[in-house]
């Protein structure tokens, strides 16, 4: 299907996949083959549910291919796309290409964990399901407190591709958050044969990016085999003074076990350490401009200005700011370590069952800081660093079988995952300046904090969830499928532990603690119709309710009913709801071998939608969570590709959402006029280009989006405005060049890339809302750090070998 980014050969395809994210994958046991077109047949086997993949014998390029649509809206993006990003790019900037899905980050790449904003149809990030190899990622959210940033999941230059369902997601997808959709990374296979890959990127800013992956090939006849990579990102924030740092090691182990089954093990270790994008308001951009930038710069001299203004005594710039002391701070850091890893049993039992289980565990210890102005250290600094300290460890399995007969593909499976998230806060002491002498060393904040001379609050939480899902796909004739299964949902949060400072918050202050509460939900349906006629066209329709648990978090930090003192759990406990929605789906396509074009329409029916309602400083905001009730969304996607001649693709996308609150909501005592307002951060208009050429180991690209003006406070009296942005990219494969051929016989393709972000050096807000959202301009909009200014341009460059 050639629709959002192209057709099959553009690495970008549509399908409509009864296993989206599912255990039936394109087989590793099976033998390398070159790419090849694929025939639709009437009805997919059970190996065959998900677009057939087909892996270069010469190049370890990916290429998708879409046997048969079989249920609902299912984009596929491959590696071969994600490649022409400049080296080290987050997958999720590569998907914003996609009709409906807008992602934001304050630089190019998308690394700066602090600013990833991912929002598809409407839906943010904690509001859509993520998987890898189909083992569970948790919310996306900056502190994700039950699974793990894709970014720190695995190398970019490890996804095979990623199945994104656009829809309410799959009910087999291993989420309790996939109200929005899901989006199931695939990890490339380890290679047949010995070999490897070597690439070095370089950009802007000090940008650097290195790859190293050794692929053993079949060690033996039965086709043992692994890879195990290398990646390290290193470079500096565009605004101030910081390094952006991740070095992460995969591997990935095979045993095949006869033609159709296999065993396989997957491990991964992120080491993240960033400074993080500092934060503007609507007034800073104003009054200051787009360039303000955090204190610290490694010098004391960082240090004497950031103490000068916790005494008041501002930069210049800052004259008539209403809230200086919060338009800089020292510094804000993040750091985390991860291990995750899992053991899958993918068992073909007989040509028509087959058994997949997977077992896994995470654990993450995290740290993210920034230096208070509020808080006096005890040795007199007028300065302390605060650290969220939340931690991780969960473990969890689950086992899915799928059974085929003549004209019906059924399946069903659980899921059961036991989380332990931990939730503190502390203060550490910050040196002072003394006749102009440091009282102690200047610590480097990106170091891990010791010796907190307070603890600020703490909640330990523990989930156990559990889920069940029976499905059925039914061919009654050719080329129909109709599809029908559904999902249930048992899940229980106990929370303990709970400690406030009474210096910090007052005394008597207690937050949540003992308490509970059970998300419970037997029957979840999903019903879908897809139809394939007249050789080029297609017809689908997508119906499915799901359900959010609770979320978690620290205090204050996120909307979620613990986030509470104890007396407001008390008080809302009996009126706290799971956020469930409802969402119906209908598109067309019609593909052929020079015109792709695709319709796509949704309605989403969104209940007791939980939201962070902050007013005050982001420094120390007054922050409480509100049922903010229904939001009603209606949308549409129209995408067409042209390819007036071989191998060059001009794709066009326009995407509309009409996304707004169905009730006003009362804060105390005011009522704030949310009814009919567009939904925060999210732009109701989206345009994408993109125009592409490859030719004989040459391939070019310009891309260019629009984003209309986006709602910054709940109302939309205080807004973001709208923006174009453009990127161009060139790559060349040197070893099509017959000199460099013969010189490097041992080198299978020598890529050099060259590219280009933010063309026309435009000055844009990207991220919004990650400190959350105010309610209105009198709530203090206006002087809200919560704005993200994206990176001015860019350039980036790279050479990769594969051997």
């Amino acid at each position: 299907m050639l629709i959002s980014i192209g057709t099959a050969a553009a690495s970008a395809q549509t399908d409509a996949s009864t296993k989206a994210g599912t255990a039936a994958k394109h087989s590793p046991v099976a033998q390398t083959t070159k790419t090849q077109a694929a025939p639709a047949p009437t009805k997919p086997p059970a190996s065959a549910q998900t677009p057939a993949i087909y892996l270069s014998s010469t190049s370890e390029t990916y290429d998708v291919r879409a046997p048969h649509i079989t249920r609902g809206a299912l984009v596929t993006v491959s590696q071969k796309l994600l490649s022409q990003a400049p080296a080290g790019t987050n997958p999720l900037k590569v998907l914003s290409q996609l009709p409906g899905v807008m992602f934001q980050s304050a630089e190019p790449q998308g690394i700066d964990i602090w600013s990833q904003q991912l929002f598809m149809h409407g839906f943010q990030q904690q509001e859509i399901g993520f998987t890898l190899d189909g083992m569970p990622l948790g919310e996306q959210s900056l502190r994700n407190y039950n699974g793990l940033n894709t970014l720190l999941a695995i190398s970019s230059e490890n996804v095979a591709r990623i199945d994104v369902s656009q829809s309410a997601g799959a009910e087999e997808v291993a989420s309790t958050s996939n109200l929005g959709g899901s989006l199931a990374y695939v990890s490339r296979d380890p290679s047949h044969k010995l070999g490897g890959t070597i690439s070095q990127g370089f950009g802007s800013y000090a940008n650097y990016h290195t790859f190293l992956r050794f692929d053993s090939g079949d060690l033996n006849r039965t086709g043992t085999r692994f890879y195990t990579s290398y990646s390290r990102q290193d470079g500096q924030i565009w605004k101030g003074t910081g390094d952006q740092f991740v070095q992460q090691v995969n591997a990935k182990l095979i045993q095949p076990l006869g033609a159709e089954s296999f065993l396989s093990a997957y491990f991964d270790w992120a080491d993240e350490h960033q400074f993080s994008t500092p934060d503007a308001s609507p007034e800073v951009i104003q009054k200051v401009g787009y360039n303000v930038t955090n204190y610290y710069n490694g010098k004391q001299s960082g240090l004497q200005a950031a103490i000068n203004a916790a005494n008041g005594i501002f930069p210049s710039s800052f004259a008539g700011l209403e809230d200086p002391e919060d338009s800089a701070y020292y510094d804000a850091t993040l750091n985390s370590a991860d291990y995750m890893g899992g053991i899958r049993a993918h068992l073909q039992l007989t040509d028509h069952l087959l058994w997949d289980t997977t077992a896994y565990g995470h654990g993450e210890t995290n740290q993210s800081t920034w230096t208070t102005p509020y808080y006096p250290s005890p040795n007199g600094s007028p300065l302390s660093e605060l650290r969220k300290a939340p931690a991780i460890q969960r473990f969890g399995i689950l086992s899915r079988i799928h059974y085929d007969t003549e004209n019906n593909q059924l399946g069903g499976g659980v899921w059961y995952e036991n989380n332990n998230y931990r939730s503190p806060q502390y203060d550490f002491s910050m040196p002072n300046i003394v006749d102009g002498k440091l009282t102690s060393v200047l610590p480097n904040p990106l170091d891990y904090w010791k010796n907190p001379f307070a603890e600020i609050f703490n909640q330990d939480y523990n989930t156990n969830t559990f889920t069940a899902f029976v499905q059925d796909t039914y061919h009654p004739i050719e080329h129909l499928a109709l599809h029908f299964g559904f999902k249930s949902v048992l899940s229980t949060t106990r929370v303990g532990n709970g400690y406030a400072n009474p210096d910090y918050y007052g005394a008597g202050t207690q937050l949540a603690s003992g308490v509970g509460l059970t998300t419970a939900k037997p029957f979840l349906p999903h019903i879908s119709a897809d139809w394939h006629f007249m050789k080029h066209n297609e017809l689908f329709f997508d119906i499915s309710e799901n359900v959010h648990t609770y979320a978690q978090c620290g205090y204050k930090l996120c909307a979620s009913p613990f986030a509470v003192t104890q007396g407001a759990f008390d008080a809302g406990k009996s009126s706290f709801r799971p956020e469930t929605d409802w969402t119906y789906a209908v598109g067309y396509r019609y593909s052929s071998e020079r015109v792709g074009l695709s319709l796509y329409g949704y309605r989403t029916n969104f209940n007791n939608r939980l939201q962070q309602v902050t007013s005050g400083s982001a420094v120390n905001p007054f922050s409480t969570v509100a049922n903010v009730g229904g939001v009603t969304m209606n949308g549409a996607d129209a995408a067409l590709t042209l390819m007036p001649i071989r191998n060059l693709m001009f794709t066009n996308s326009f995407s509309y959402n009409h996304a707004t609150y169905d009730n006003n909501i009362t804060e105390a005592g005011t009522v704030y006029h949310l009814k009919g307002a567009q939904i925060v951060n999210y732009p109701r208009y989206m345009y994408k280009t993109r125009l592409s050429y490859d030719w004989n180991g040459l391939t070019a690209y310009i891309d260019a989006s629009y984003n209309s003006k986006r709602n910054f406070s709940y109302t939309g009296d205080v807004k973001a405005p709208a923006y174009w942005l453009s990127n161009l990219g060139i790559q060349y494969n040197l070893t099509r060049l017959k000199p460099v051929q013969r010189s490097i016989r041992s080198v299978k393709d020598l890529t050099l890339s060259f590219s280009v972000a933010n063309l026309q050096n435009n000055h844009y807000i990207a991220t919004m809302g990650e400190n959350g959202n105010p309610l209105n301009i009198d709530s203090g909009a206006l002087a809200y750090q919560s704005f993200l200014v994206g990176a001015p341009r860019m350039f980036f460059g790279s050479l990769t070998a594969n051997f």
